[in-house]
């Protein structure tokens, strides 16, 4: 993430301070050697260190001409500062008192002075937005640390975000939010310990309304009681270095928690469907996070976090998975056999639920993770391994382990299809490899459906003359899929907006339908098909729709 963190300080006697930064520093872009010259990597290295070591001899002068006390100190001048790489990127995390370059430090004492003064939520704790092209845009989040020795008994302090990004910093509030306040938490009740053991020894309260009070000492009463440091106040002897890796993980996780993508046109509906479900997550996790209060452990959360993740968006990628496993449509109705794959797949286009039952974890994923591809994202609604049946109404993929028993409601239904994953009898096939499937595996299919599955629908049968044709490879046969798709959410979009919204007759419908070429053989799934995809629009196209249409009734009636 192309950012910066700083904690900030509201010094008595200085104002404003930065206390301590982390930033990223991206790597340089290679370029090819020239004849002659030393080696790149050794040249950077060398420039870096001398470049970092020209910066903190700067900061070091800079810090003693400006006299500042101990509580606008974090390191030590000598202090070389900390330095984290994430060996995927090679982006390294440095954190000091001020930024190693003079631009970012004038754009971080400006955000400190402004979050610590003008740009302040209302009872001057809790977060805020503020910013402007040129001096970039800040979050930032005000708090107290409780001090026996300060004025009210507290001390004020911020952590800022600095970015460029204004978009992107204000979809990363949520998160920014909910982590920040972790750490900011964490200071909080460290420090109150440690004013709750100081005001045991020497209560200040009583110590400041019995002793006397001159105007003219006043100033000097004051100083000696200003140059508390944050290490002091918390009593934590490794702060700096545990803001230090909070702040680098803040900044890592933010970068890859959301990233850019080039939309041709207006995004589609698994686009929708997917940044509410993200936005239904977060704010989930942050009702979490409140409800639990200071008590709650950051590492905990943060776990609970990416498991909530896991479980709703991140399926796992083929290549993750481990053993034999489908690798796309083709080779999953290679494995099943031309009838099989066409019973199946008729069922996960009319939603029924598809159950598959067996001993390999990866291999049912595997195969959810091609049949889901068949449908829009809001029609998807999985469970990848379970101990025991879950209903229908809950997922519609489901897998089991071999052991669990198949309720007799579901097994006499026709909404539901099972795929028992059997194992392969020794001597039949000799095994291959790993990914020879067949050599492993044998699988069972079983319905109570009656009706016929060889007429529709449509995009069914589109589908498997493409898959047919070996002369169309993969991709090729993925992007007519992601065609046909989109063709049929188009249709779903004039059906909910002509049934649902508009409230139009069975007439009327039975037109549309033939008007979108939905009539004629396999009509009936073609029908069932559309019912069940509106089941999968985005939350936004629906509320727009609504609201079209209250508006333009609001039009007419006046």
């Amino acid at each position: 993430m192309n950012a910066l963190v700083a904690l900030c300080h509201f010094c008595e006697l200085h104002g404003p301070r930065t206390l301590f930064c982390t930033e990223a520093v991206h790597p340089p872009s290679p370029s090819p050697p020239q004849p002659g010259s030393a080696i790149p990597g050794e040249r950077e290295r060398e420039g870096d260190r001398e470049g970092e070591g020209l910066t903190m001899r700067a900061n070091s002068s800079a810090t003693q001409r400006a006299d500042m006390c101990e509580g606008c100190r974090s390191l030590p001048a000598s202090h070389p500062g900390f330095v984290s790489v994430d060996g995927e990127t090679g982006i390294r995390y440095l954190s000091h008192q001020h930024p190693r370059q003079p631009q970012l430090f004038s754009v971080v004492r400006q955000a400190c002075v402004r979050s610590l003064s003008c740009e302040v939520c209302p009872g001057r704790e809790g977060p805020i937005f503020f910013g402007d092209e040129q001096h970039g845009f800040v979050f930032s989040h005000t708090f107290f640390i409780k001090d026996s020795l300060a004025r009210g008994f507290q001390r004020w302090y911020s952590i800022v975000v600095v970015a460029m990004d204004r978009i992107y910093l204000i979809n990363s509030w949520p998160f920014l939010l909910r982590h920040l306040r972790l750490t900011i938490q964490s200071l909080q009740n460290t420090a109150l310990k440690v004013f709750d053991s100081e005001q045991c020894v020497c209560p200040q309260r009583a110590v400041r309304m019995n002793s006397a009070f001159s105007p003219a000492v006043f100033p000097h009463q004051r100083s000696g009681n200003a140059a508390r440091s944050l290490t002091s106040l918390t009593q934590h002897s490794n702060l700096w270095d545990s803001l230090h890796s909070s702040f680098s993980w803040l900044l890592k996780a933010c970068g890859s928690r959301l990233t850019e993508k080039l939309l041709e046109g207006a995004p589609t509906e698994d686009t929708l469907v997917l940044i509410e479900r993200q936005t239904e997550q977060e704010e989930e996790m942050s009702g979490w996070d409140g409800a639990e209060g200071g008590g709650s452990n950051p590492q905990s959360c943060q776990s609970e976090s990416v498991q909530a993740k896991d479980f709703q968006f991140d399926d796992g990628t083929q290549e993750d998975l481990i053993g034999p496993k489908f690798k796309s449509l083709r080779h999953l109705r290679q494995v099943l056999g031309t009838a099989d794959f066409r019973q199946l797949t008729w069922h996960v286009l009319m939603g029924n639920q598809v159950i598959w039952r067996g001993a390999d974890p990866g291999l049912i994923q595997s195969a959810f993770n091609v049949l889901k591809a068949l449908l829009p994202v809001g029609c998807v609604r999985a469970v990848q391994y379970s101990p025991h049946y879950e209903e229908a109404y809950r997922c519609n993929f489901l897998g089991l382990s071999p052991d669990v028993p198949i309720p007799a409601h579901v097994s006499s239904s026709e909404f539901s299809v099972l795929v028992d994953v059997l194992n392969a009898e020794r001597g039949c096939v000799n095994p291959v490899s790993d990914d020879d499937i067949l050599s492993l595996y044998q699988f069972h299919i079983s319905s109570a459906n009656t009706q016929p599955t060889d007429k529709g629908p449509t995009l069914l049968n589109k589908l498997e003359v493409a898959l047919s044709n070996e002369n169309l490879s993969v991709e090729v046969v993925s992007l007519c899929l992601l065609c046909l798709k989109e063709e049929w959410m188009n249709k779903v979009k004039v059906l909910f907006k002509f049934s649902k919204v508009d409230g139009r007759g069975k007439e009327d419908t039975q037109k549309v339908l033939a008007l979108l070429g939905a009539t004629g053989p396999g009509e009936e799934d073609n029908v069932r098909l559309l019912k069940f995809w509106m089941t999968g629009l985005s939350k936004l196209y629906k509320s727009h729709l609504m609201t079209a249409v209250r508006g333009g009734e609001r039009t007419l009636s006046q």
